[in-house]
């Protein structure tokens, strides 16, 4: 059979042109796929020329990736369909152990109190300050030192309770991912690197496939035109296969098959006697949930819902309102002290004791601030809620966890489709001028 299609082939005018079209498709297909999948994260910046006021949202003439194009719309997707299901973020900060952070926070403004406390006086009272006799700054100091733990260890506690209503999870996060477009990117990579390799590698197989369907309809309909057309319509369906073969089917489903080889156990093939296999099949991300969930739990506790991103949202972001009011209510006992309270008296009149204390929560928020970006205590708070994170992302469902890469995809999947089209259309074009005539 297979030497009688051989010698009909052999017999076609075009012979050696239809034998380097599987070939050529194959090739071109792997091109195209990879060129896509660049495409989607690269460049990280816009790559041309800037035009403004340009419709359906370009940015001018040039390319930017899509990942990063859309990271705020993607990571809010993101939010809402995987990281909402794991759990809120006042349940994350109790996980880092909010007594912990107090004593480390402490410690590290008390050693700055004193001079804190003098460039505060200095800066809103020089006068008094400056006059005021060292036995009494001297009584000041340690009251602050004294006050300090309590105040702290319950503002820590009072911010934790609270996460809820200062703490936007969801506007955090995109931020963070607008501000660090290459972040968005290294998380889809580090996620979906096996998928993403699955799918160029597997372009060339189906590629190739195309190609010999295409060489069957050459033989039968020997039109020119069917190279380029043809090329665009596979370059078209295998962006579309290779993305569907990802992320389907959601859920398992079982095929039954007659197996006729076993894989041993340094990878190579042997004969078995033949018999009935049922195969699970699933769609390649699908089927790694545990493996991604570790990879996920580390990007998550490590560069999103850090103790340093939570403060920062807390302290700077859109409810920094609340925030402020809520310190300067653990304030009052810092300045209660009969010595503190007359030295301000003799100093300030009540609008300006109003906005001393706004200095103060200004000074405390940078010099809390300090303690909390260091490296050492965020990559300790990460290891409390790595576990928490990493089960509840095996618990997924199949269509929730699926969310964690689809949406990099999905975003501008027909943009995708369509660039290998034209990418196939002008291949196939090349391909009928240099080989077919």
């Amino acid at each position: 059979m297979f030497s009688t299609l051989w010698q009909l082939l052999k017999e076609h005018p075009e012979f050696i042109a239809m034998l380097t079209i599987p070939p050529v498709t194959a090739f071109v297909t792997w091109a195209h796929v990879w060129m896509a999948l660049e495409m989607l994260f690269y460049p990280i910046k816009f790559w041309g020329i800037r035009i403004a006021n340009m419709p359906f949202g370009l940015k001018g003439i040039g390319w930017q990736g899509i990942v990063p194009a859309k990271a705020g719309k993607i990571s809010g997707v993101i939010v809402d369909q995987t990281l909402a299901k794991l759990g809120n973020i006042k349940e994350f900060l109790e996980a880092m152990e909010p007594s912990e952070m107090a004593d480390f926070v402490t410690n590290a403004v008390d050693e700055n109190l004193e001079s804190m406390i003098d460039e505060i006086m200095m800066e809103r009272s020089y006068a008094i300050w400056s006059h005021t006799p060292y036995a009494i700054k001297r009584r000041i100091y340690a009251h602050a030192h004294h006050e300090l733990p309590s105040v702290m260890k319950n503002l820590v506690l009072d911010l934790t309770y609270n996460v809820e209503d200062l703490v936007d999870m969801r506007a955090m996060i995109v931020r963070k991912m607008e501000k660090d477009r290459k972040l968005m990117v290294d998380m889809f990579l580090r996620v979906g690197k096996k998928e993403i390799n699955f799918i160029w590698k597997i372009s060339a197989v189906i590629g190739f496939g195309f190609g010999i369907v295409q060489m069957a309809i050459f033989y039968f309909v020997p039109q020119h035109w069917t190279v380029p057309f043809f090329a665009a319509v596979w370059g078209a369906l295998t962006n579309w296969i290779a993305i569907w073969m990802v992320f389907n089917p959601v859920e398992p489903v079982k095929i039954s098959f007659i197996r006729l080889f076993v894989k041993q156990p340094n990878g190579k093939l042997r004969l078995c006697v033949p018999h009935f296999h049922r195969y699970e099949w699933q769609g390649g991300f699908m089927k790694r949930q545990d493996e991604v969930s570790s990879v996920f739990a580390q990007i998550v506790v490590n560069e999103l819902v850090t103790l340093e991103n939570i403060m920062h949202e807390m302290m700077y972001g859109t409810r920094q309102v609340q925030t402020r009011r809520l310190i300067k209510s653990h304030m009052h006992s810092l300045l209660e002290s009969p010595v503190v309270a007359t030295t301000l008296r003799m100093s300030m009149d009540t609008g300006e004791i109003d906005r001393f204390e706004e200095t103060i929560i200004d000074k405390s928020i940078d010099a809390t601030m300090m303690p909390i970006r260091d490296p050492l205590l965020n990559t300790s708070r990460a290891s409390k809620i790595f576990g928490l994170f990493e089960s509840r992302i095996r618990e997924l469902s199949p269509q929730e966890f699926q969310n964690l890469l689809r949406p990099a995809f999905k975003e501008d999947e027909m943009t995708l489709v369509v660039l290998g089209a034209i990418t196939g259309l002008f291949a196939g074009w090349l391909h009928l001028v240099v080989v077919f005539f």
